[in-house]
């Protein structure tokens, strides 16, 4: 590598494995490259303490999306997957969007929901006990924040509560109180369900209920991350496709999944494809992330595409993908496991919202490679032969 802080690597593809390790000495301390390039990374002793009945440890392979630019930062993105074409996918979309400066990506604040089932009311006195919860909101805000003072030292803490009527369930009718917790560079799972269990008490006694269920949402619709993109029309042009005809492609191919939820449900995983393999390289919840993307695909009461894409009126591709992303870059699997840690390292991200400017853009360049492979040659035809080339 000529240039150490460049995502652009022409015929990285090329090196074998051994050279394009030794490509990392410069970008990776040696505790993390070793945490990256040895065989069982994981220690035996370190995964028993992680999960239950642990009798080994599984590996997939771990390979680099290059070519990335995100918010003007070049970075390498580590992906570990068991799919041929992935890879291959995000890089090239990458190349092509870095024609026009890269992915553009925010995040929100990473606020996280707790809900609290709160059962046994009469119908009729729900309006009534929805108030006192609203009513007691500093006081249970307050609550919170002593329970955890250093992550409010931190900026972090309670937010403010919602409460909900479920008018009608199984059940019959129930309350169900939100609290939104700031969870700022961790996950927040665990930080939301102790936060929860401690209001419980508390909401049962102002309610007059009584607090069942208490625990996070995985559909973390406050904390979510958006990446634009744009690509000069020209670019997309493969074989004997015109740019302009491939482009037409890939918006009839999104417009399918926009309309069909059959083939959003298929159009969605491709750009989950590139969201998972980071996750799962840096010990993030990537199952939570998954439940999360599909249920706000379907935020309208009917499933469709994550994703947008149209024509600027300059004529060129202009992409959009905004999901729901609960990362963190402390506590947990990224915490404990070093290859985790050495992950982020080459990244080079500082909090949990950069992480998930990353894993958004990464999501869009696969979803960019999915449609434009469709639109241009079907999706089997370069799939099958990365596969070949993993059977042979």
């Amino acid at each position: 590598m000529t240039n150490h802080s460049s995502s652009r690597v022409p015929g990285f593809y090329k090196l074998s494995v051994p050279e394009r390790q030794a490509a990392l000495q410069d970008r990776l301390s040696a505790v993390d490259l070793a945490a990256l390039t040895a065989d069982g990374a994981l220690a035996l002793d370190l995964a028993d303490r992680m999960i239950e009945n642990v009798v080994g440890t599984f590996s997939l392979p771990l390979g680099l999306a290059l070519n990335f630019i995100v918010n003007g930062r070049e970075t390498l993105i580590p992906m570990a997957v068991e799919e041929p074409s992935i890879i291959a996918g995000a890089s090239s979309a990458a190349r092509l969007v870095r024609e026009t400066g890269g992915f553009f990506a925010t995040a929100s604040p990473p606020e996280m929901i707790g809900q609290i089932q709160v059962l046994d009311l009469p119908a009729q006195d729900l309006p009534a006990a929805k108030q006192r919860l609203l009513d007691a909101e500093a006081g249970l805000r307050s609550e919170v924040d002593k329970l955890h003072p250093s992550l409010v030292k931190r900026g972090g803490g309670a937010r403010f509560l919602e409460v909900r009527v479920i008018p009608d369930s199984p059940i019959g009718p129930f309350l169900v109180v939100h609290l939104i917790l700031d969870v700022r560079d961790a996950m927040g799972a665990n930080l939301v369900n102790t936060a929860c269990e401690q209001l419980a008490p508390h909401i049962e006694r102002i309610s007059g209920g009584r607090a069942h269920l208490r625990i996070l949402s995985n559909l973390s619709d406050r904390r979510t991350a958006r990446a634009t993109c744009t690509v000069p029309t020209g670019v997309l042009a493969h074989g004997d496709k015109s740019g302009e005809e491939v482009c037409q492609g890939i918006l009839e191919a999104w417009a399918f999944a926009a309309a069909d939820p059959y083939r959003a449900a298929t159009h969605n995983k491709g750009i989950l494809n590139g969201i998972d393999p980071i996750l799962i390289a840096t010990g993030n919840d990537w199952r939570a992330v998954e439940a999360g993307a599909h249920a706000y695909a379907a935020r309208s009461g009917s499933y469709t595409s994550l994703s947008m894409w149209k024509v600027t009126a300059d004529g060129d591709l202009a992409g959009e993908l905004e999901v729901p992303l609960a990362l963190g870059i402390v506590g947990g699997a990224t915490r404990v496991h070093p290859a985790a840690r050495a992950c982020l390292a080459l990244m080079g991200v500082a909090s949990a919202s950069e992480l998930a400017e990353i894993v958004v853009s990464v999501g869009l360049a696969q979803n960019l490679a999915a449609l434009r492979a469709l639109a241009a040659e079907g999706i089997q035809r370069g799939h099958m032969r990365l596969h070949n080339r993993k059977e042979g």
